[in-house]
């Protein structure tokens, strides 16, 4: 018998009380925690249901930091995290992961400073900097501004993309409420986007992406224009949907902040970092691939 089956018999609970009650580490098996919910118990095994019990610590959702010394900070940021909160008093942002991370480390969590260098998206996994100094804010922002720091993503997007160097002017309203591109070449901030094709797939491409300019959606925006919306995409798909492009089902937006190289701003120092795809993006692609090419 599976560990949720056993709880919603015991507890007369229905499934989805029964499975939250797994997935939230209210079980234990034998006095260990345990969150998968098809999980078989053994015969002669003690099963206990603690409704205190705090909820266990979930790494992939807490971020990895991939470098960490006085001036600078790198996370590797999960998907649905904002980098910053937009809102006030919104928490669980990618700032809140990193002092986490601190308070976890026994560093002092809220007296280091965070400035912001740059943004991924909230549906964006991967690399994130942060300064720590406004030295190194600066630093860093100058990087940005003359598009010296290396950021490579890597996404997929619907069908078949050719390798290309896309350039436009991007607005915050194209003139149906969502941003987008002009032609107007007074308007708008230039974006440019280098895409090449790492791998064809059903019905999809698997892209590596350089950014040349950084703007908000840019990534998404230049693909979708394209017509090949990012896999995952829940905003810019008017225009596929339009011309009847079946879309691909994914629980999250398939693009991945892969490398973040810069030098460092105090040190001179030449770093690159690198992210490896999340878990819940590799199922997907691996779906996508051909029988044959399946491991």
């Amino acid at each position: 018998m599976t560990i949720a089956a056993f709880v919603k018999a015991r507890a007369d609970v229905a499934w989805s009380v029964a499975k939250r009650h797994v997935t939230s580490g209210k079980v234990f098996v034998d006095g260990a925690v345990i969150t998968e919910v098809d999980h078989r118990l053994a015969a002669g095994q003690t099963v206990e249901l603690r409704m205190a019990a705090p909820k266990p610590r979930d790494p992939e959702r807490e971020g990895v930091l991939v470098f960490d010394d006085a001036h600078v900070v790198v996370i590797d940021k999960p998907s649905g995290i904002s980098s910053v909160p937009y809102e006030e008093r919104e928490t669980g942002t990618a700032m809140d992961l990193i002092r986490g991370a601190w308070r976890r480390m026994g560093k002092p969590a809220t007296s280091i400073p965070l400035h912001v260098v740059h943004r991924i998206d909230r549906a964006t996994s991967g690399l994130l900097a942060f300064a720590k100094s406004k030295r190194a804010e600066q630093g860093l922002a100058a990087q940005l501004r003359a598009h010296t720091m290396e950021r490579m993503y890597i996404c997929v997007a619907h069908g078949r993309v050719a390798p290309r160097r896309i350039e436009s002017n991007l607005v915050v309203d194209r003139g149906d409420g969502l941003r987008g591109s002009t032609s107007d070449a007074n308007r708008g901030k230039r974006a440019v986007t280098h895409v090449s094709v790492r791998e064809e797939l059903r019905g999809a491409t698997l892209c590596e992406v350089r950014l040349e300019t950084g703007k908000t959606h840019q990534i998404r925006i230049h693909l979708a224009e394209r017509g090949h919306p990012l896999v995952g995409e829940r905003v810019y798909v008017r225009d596929a949907e339009r011309d009847g492009v079946k879309l691909i089902e994914s629980p999250r937006l398939l693009l991945h902040a892969a490398t973040l190289g810069f030098v460092h701003p105090t040190s001179g120092e030449a770093l690159s970092f690198e992210a490896p795809l999340p878990e819940d993006f590799v199922s997907v692609v691996a779906g996508l691939r051909p029988r044959s090419r399946r491991p």
